[in-house]
């Protein structure tokens, strides 16, 4: 077997290749953004590139070769089960849904009209998203109907650029008061008030759909659970103070008594429902019930969180650390 693997610096791509070279796997690094990329992977049986949602050069054509490359034969990570849905909250929506998934309710609406007449009849507090972002961005609490017919008006005319320059501030500032960056950050942030990214610069604004989700209140914390090859780890993380927003805080919290094994239990079955290679969800609880705001096949790895142990699927904890990106692989010899 040899493994083709798309290198990026910061990436899981870092490991994968220290893994094949400890465990001595035959691979070769190339370069998925070469015109010649199907050529370069001739003589491969196996390609794994780990794309990144906020990449303008990924979004556009990642999910399409993965699915090429898998069409052509060669066993692929992420494969189109495990990423088509990747960065697509309202995918994700007709998705779980289809499978009876315990997910918060979720409403898209795809024209304006149908959109303001749905207003005058919910309830709110409600959570405005766009179908793409990680780290809480583009994620807005809408408070009133007022505040929701706003949030129509400008999905269906200028549209929301595709990074949020203030919020992006805000949440370097959030970060820095917290430990967890530094004042450098907080000067990029403020740069990027001017300067945008490439990929807010390349990509159109969001616009001709408006998704909501149902505020679960009382929620101090969300979850995230992941699940790579048969093992399930998962940590708490705090709300923000003055916010309503866990994911991207920082503040975690790995004790595993806090992880009701309910969840661990639907994080298992839905990804074997799915068939999914790699998968992070995120949680929240209604009462004892809990429920999926989202998911991803990509998900940051922070620094001893794997070191505690894990869960198989007969929800037995084991007391071992591992690595990810070392099961993504192996994942890929198994197949």
């Amino acid at each position: 077997m040899k493994i083709a693997i798309h290198h990026t610096l910061g990436s899981y791509s870092d490991r994968w290749i220290q893994y094949c070279n400890e465990k001595q796997i035959h691979y070769k690094i190339v370069n998925a953004y070469n015109p010649d990329i199907v050529d370069q992977v001739s003589d491969c049986t196996a390609f794994m590139w780990n794309h990144h949602h906020a990449n303008y050069r990924d979004v556009l054509f990642a999910k399409q070769l993965l699915f090429s490359l898998q069409t052509k034969g060669l066993k692929v990570f992420p494969d189109f089960y495990t990423t088509w849905h990747f960065d697509d909250k309202v995918g994700q929506k007709y998705l779980l849904e289809c499978i009876g998934a315990p997910l918060v309710p979720s409403y898209v609406f795809y024209s304006k009209k149908e959109a303001l007449a749905w207003i005058k009849t919910t309830k709110f507090p409600k959570v405005f998203k766009l179908r793409g972002g990680a780290g809480s961005a583009n994620v807005k609490l809408v408070n009133s109907k007022k505040q929701a017919r706003k949030m129509v008006g400008k999905a269906f005319g200028s549209g929301f650029s595709q990074f949020d320059r203030l919020g992006y501030l805000k949440e370097r500032y959030c970060r820095f008061r917290a430990g967890k960056d530094s004042f450098l950050g907080v000067l990029k942030g403020i740069a990027r008030l001017v300067v945008p990214t490439e990929f807010a610069k390349y990509h159109a604004p969001e616009k001709g759909y408006v998704y909501f989700q149902d505020f679960i209140s009382d929620n101090n914390y969300d979850f995230r659970v992941k699940v790579v090859l048969g093992r399930c780890w998962a940590f708490r993380r705090k709300v923000r103070k003055r916010d309503f927003r866990a994911s991207g805080s920082g503040l975690l919290d790995f004790n595993i008594n806090a992880i009701p094994l309910s969840m661990v239990e639907i994080a298992f079955k839905t990804t074997q429902q799915l068939h999914l290679q790699s998968v992070a969800f995120d949680f929240v609880m209604k009462g004892n019930a809990p429920l999926i705001t989202e998911m991803s096949y990509g998900f940051g790895i922070d620094e001893g969180e794997c070191d505690n142990g894990y869960w198989t699927p007969d929800l037995v904890w084991h007391e071992d650390a591992f690595c990810p990106q070392d099961l993504m692989v192996e994942q890929l010899l198994r197949q």
